[in-house]
């Protein structure tokens, strides 16, 4: 399953102190449905401020953002809770695991919040941890997990609603090289094999490459 997503014209200001920082400059984005997207810039670009206007985390001062045709700027409160736990996994740089769960538990926390029903939610948090290469991790907390099996869990749990949109701000920037190839074979694996609509923000031009399109943020807009 997977969604278009769309952004037309969205800036978004910060107040720095005395002065205002224009982050985003009338950004423009298309993705069509099942694309793979990375968004690269420089630091301080102002890459993760649009992933999170994108992702209904954050409000852009102005412009629309769609996803599935819907414009998102009209849901609020209960509603865009239930929108975002049910239309967008996110998976950050920090795995934002909660430590006095285990990874099956992490895992199925979106699906809880949700009120899906437990039985069939462990299945698939259980098959997507199979998946992922952490099945023997089940009953761990994150304390007992490594850097990339943190993310990989968290990656899970993104996806276990199988939400079309999948957002993920730097997955790797926190992980060595090869626990990060392993945690970006998975991705890309999962994502796949679900047919999610993905944007990924790096800074890293090696992993940008492995997607289908790379569109970088400068100055606040994209080309």
């Amino acid at each position: 399953m997977s969604v278009a997503v769309e952004a037309v014209d969205l800036h978004k200001r910060y107040q720095d102190g005395q002065r205002i920082v224009e982050v985003l400059k009338g950004v423009d984005l298309a993705v069509e449905p099942g694309e793979l997207v990375a968004i690269v810039g420089p630091s301080g670009s102002g890459k993760s401020t649009l992933l999170h206007c994108l992702g209904t985390l954050d409000r852009p001062d102005s412009g629309v953002v769609r996803i599935a045709g819907a414009d998102v700027g009209g849901l609020a409160g209960a509603r865009l809770a239930a929108f975002r736990n049910r239309t967008i996994g996110f998976v950050f740089q920090f795995h934002q695991l909660l430590p006095d769960f285990t990874a099956l538990e992490n895992v199925m926390l979106p699906g809880r919040i949700g009120g899906e029903p437990a039985g069939a939610l462990e299945a698939a948090a259980r098959r997507l941890l199979d998946e992922a290469g952490l099945s023997h991790r089940l009953d761990h907390f994150p304390s007992q997990l490594s850097g990339g099996e943190r993310q990989r869990a968290a990656l899970c749990r993104a996806l276990v609603l199988e939400p079309p949109l999948l957002l993920a701000d730097e997955p790797t920037g926190n992980l060595d090289t090869e626990s990060g190839e392993r945690m970006l074979d998975r991705l890309f694996e999962l994502r796949a094999r679900h047919g999610t609509t993905a944007l990924l923000v790096t800074h890293n031009p090696d992993i940008a490459r492995r997607c289908g399109r790379v569109l970088e943020l400068v100055d606040g807009v994209l080309s």
